[in-house]
């Protein structure tokens, strides 16, 4: 098995791939199996100056599962989507001011969709000030609480919405906003998620609307609560992107965030998705 040389960035996520040119990610597959693994172990890889073309991101993405190719059209190459806020590039733009808080893809699918499973993420240009884009071990936030908490929050259920996440971005919608946020369904997720690993992780975020059967207030201070400790500095990797750096996170296990930029920047990353086959559950 293809062994990788991996120096971690901190202690609880985050680890950076040195010595893998960029042919090889997409030609080799026992290196796409040792990336998965790696990915498991750390949550986030690095691949500092990899300068990978589209269609090499593509290739590499399909060693790590199948590419999601829903988004196609935003970008010559299948399989990349634009993430900019400049809407020449991307006519969605305005939807990724959402990400600018910490949220899990996926939590929100128009169907029954799985969560994705992982994403590769490089950058094309890079904001002058801002724009890192921040990861938290939803794993090891989990594996940080009380028994007697593992035990309570196991019950908890949690409506998850696309509006929830708009409204944070636009909190005095339009009626054609509310509209097009609520035409896409809502999905109860339990709050701890069960992989088939044995593993669990939080299903926390922008998207979270509140935990099923409990009061308003209750329910906000609650997740509002667990966001803080699932996210505090010791269980967080913020990476500050040069052009061409590339970096993959396990979508499942890692909660993560844009930091804020000029709206005006040219920073512009290519996304390449591998869509999951495991439901919240």
């Amino acid at each position: 098995m293809t062994v990788l040389t991996i120096n971690k960035l901190t202690a609880s996520v985050g680890a950076e791939v040195v010595g893998v040119d960029a042919d090889a990610l997409g030609a080799d597959d026992a290196l796409g199996a040792a990336v998965l693994a790696a990915l498991e172990d750390n949550g986030v890889l690095v691949f500092r100056g990899l300068r990978l073309e589209p269609e090499a991101q593509v290739a590499f993405a399909r060693r790590l599962g199948e590419v999601d190719h829903s988004s196609d059209g935003h970008h010559p190459v299948p399989g990349i989507y634009p993430i900019t806020l400049d809407t020449s590039k991307n006519a969605s733009a305005a939807y990724l001011r959402a990400t600018f808080d910490w949220h899990i893809d996926g939590c929100t699918p128009t169907g029954g969709e799985c969560p994705q499973k992982a994403t590769v993420l490089s950058a094309v240009q890079v904001a002058n000030r801002g724009g890192e884009t921040e990861f938290a071990n939803s794993y090891a936030a989990y594996d940080a609480f009380s028994d007697e908490e593992k035990q309570r929050f196991s019950q908890l259920r949690v409506v998850h919405s696309l509006e929830a996440s708009q409204r944070r971005v636009h909190p005095d919608p339009s009626p054609e906003q509310v509209a097009r946020w609520r035409a896409r369904p809502t999905h109860e997720h339990p709050l701890v998620w069960t992989h088939r690993s044995g593993r669990k992780s939080l299903v926390l975020g922008a998207s979270a609307h509140h935990v099923v059967g409990m009061e308003p207030d209750q329910s906000e201070a609650l997740l509002a609560d667990l966001l803080d400790r699932a996210t505090r500095p010791h269980l967080v990797y913020s990476h500050r992107w040069s052009v061409g750096d590339t970096v993959v996170w396990d979508n499942n296990g890692v909660l993560h965030r844009a930091a804020p930029y000029d709206p005006d920047s040219p920073r512009e990353m290519l996304r390449t998705t591998v869509l999951g086959d495991e439901p919240i559950g």
